[in-house]
Order: C-alpha cells, then structure tokens, then sequence
C-alpha cells in the first residue's frame, strides 16, 4: 500500500477551476494562467483540476496530463493541487492517479464509478476505492456527487474505506448534513471532509468539516475566504451573514447553471471562462443577464481585471 510521508492537511479553500478552451475546441494553457494569476492572489489552500467544474468526462487522458502539468507550473510554492482522477475502471484510474502524481498533483480526487450503478453495492465500491488507494503512489480523496452520479457514498461505506491509510479524505458535494455528521462522528485519525458546496460552506465548517472544494470560489475566492476565516476567528454574525450573501450567486453556478453558468461568471468578472465542451451548451442570455445582476451585487464584476 502506498501512502504520504507526512499527512496533507486539507483545511481551507479550493477552487475547483474550470478548463478554458480555445476557439477550436483545444484546451487553452494561456487562459488558465491568466486565471491562475487572479487566483493566486487570495490565501487559498490550493486548487482542485479535472473535478466536474473542470469538465473532466470530457477531456482526453493527453489533455488531463497537460492540464495538471500546466497548473502545477503555475502554482505558488506551498499551494497544494489536487487532481480529478476517477474513471469508470477501476484499473484505468490507478494508471491515471499514477501519471497525475508524475504531473506534479498532490493528491488524487476519485469519483465513484457509475455508469453500472446498480452493480456499485457497497463491495463493489470498496473494492474499487481500496485498489485504487492501494496502488497510487499520492493520497486518495474520495468524491461524493450524487447529483451527477446517481451514486450517494453512504456513512458505513466511507467510515469502512476511512480506515485506509492512503485515503485520507473526502469531497462531499451531496448536501447532506445529517451524514456528514454521522462520518465525523465515527471515524478515526486524521481523515478529513471538504464541503463540496458553498452553499451549505458554514454548516459544514460548525459540523467539523476542514474546508471546501467550492466553484463560487472561482470568481468570488475573497467571500469564501471569508467566510472560512470569520468561521475560524469565531466571528459568527459574520460568517452568517457571508454564508446568507452568497448563496444566490453559489445557486446560479451550482445547481441552476451549472459548467456554462460558471465560465460565463468568469467572462463577467474579467476572466477567461468562454465555452463549455460539447454537448454542453454556452449559458444562455436569461441566465447571463441573472449572473450579471448577482455579481454586480457582491461587487465582484470587473474583480478579475484588477
């Protein structure tokens, strides 16, 4: 079993950032610098490539490497990167966490497998997770997305593969409190929950949660640090009243707009977002017009041009 010399300690922001293409579908290294220069300004704990705000499912092998690689120059020393490595296969995402470790990623970030989700019982999953954890040379977070997936990681399976030593958290995009609190109240050690969402980002960090993998933090990556900060100094009224601020902006990026929601708030603020990959669609003039309104409220449009 491979496992991290030293535990990496996950608590703080990340954005999970969206992959810039070019007007021929190609991804674009030059517009994630541009975004990466904006990002590294805040006091992030890192950053999260290939999730599903990176449209993972719909980049090549060559062009997850390039991606990795591409951030990974473009980090500031101490930033932890995290890499989206799940596949369908289980043998397919251990290669792949292999070369991300090569790339320069720090951990590996596993979505469940799905597309035979009525044959992803409990043994199938831990299989699948252990393997993975067993052969990848980097620590493993698991990815709960059931939105996406159709897949909920229940708490007995998570606290089961949180005993493994090479698994040493997990995203959890689902929403649900109830298990998050259930999780952390039954494992053991060091293991770790980012809240997937900063949308419910306060109720997480009060319930233990370490952090959050949070696309709002693309575009609005001073509020979520915020928030999170006004959380640690037990400044209450305000993380309340931070959490209460953003979630109509998470809303429109999240659930309701989703991928072309996003790269269409990053064009707002002054940053590359410009297509999602086919089959996705661009965000359409109603939902421009409703992510203009909201940015112009937190006053975050134009932010990324300054």
């Amino acid at each position: 079993m491979s496992s991290s010399s030293a535990p990496i300690d996950l608590a703080g922001i990340f954005p999970p950032i969206a992959t810039p293409f070019d007007e021929r579908g190609s991804v674009r290294p030059s517009a994630l610098e541009r975004n990466l220069e904006f990002l590294n300004l805040y006091d992030l704990k890192g950053v999260v490539v290939l999730g599903s705000n990176g449209e993972f499912v719909l980049l090549t092998r060559e062009e997850k490497l390039i991606t990795i690689e591409t951030v990974r120059d473009l980090l500031p020393p101490g930033r932890l990167l995290i890499a989206g490595t799940g596949c369908e296969a289980t043998q397919e995402t251990v290669e792949l966490s292999r070369s991300a470790a090569r790339a320069g990623a720090d951990a590996a970030l596993v979505i469940t497998p799905h597309y035979y989700k009525n044959r992803m019982d409990r043994e199938a999953l831990i299989r699948h997770f252990t393997t993975v954890a067993d052969d990848s040379p980097i620590p493993i977070i698991l990815y709960n997305m059931p939105a996406s997936t159709g897949l909920d990681l229940d708490s007995p399976t998570v606290t089961e593969l949180a005993r493994h030593g090479n698994i040493m958290g997990i995203k959890d995009s689902s929403g649900n409190l109830n298990k998050m609190a259930q999780i952390l109240g039954t494992v053991k050690g060091d293991f770790q929950i980012l809240a997937g969402s900063a949308g419910f980002l306060l109720p997480a960090l009060s319930l233990g949660a370490v952090g959050g993998v949070v696309a709002l933090a693309n575009v609005a990556p001073g509020l979520c640090i915020d928030l999170y900060q006004a959380f640690l100094r037990g400044e209450l009224d305000r993380a309340v009243d931070l959490q209460v601020r953003i979630v109509g902006l998470n809303n429109l990026v999240t659930r309701e707009g989703g991928v072309p929601a996003l790269k269409a708030a990053l064009d707002l603020v002054g940053l590359v977002g410009g297509p999602p990959r086919p089959p996705l669609q661009p965000a359409g003039t109603e939902m421009r017009e409703r992510l203009r309104r909201s940015l112009s409220e937190l006053d975050l449009l134009g932010e990324g041009t300054n």
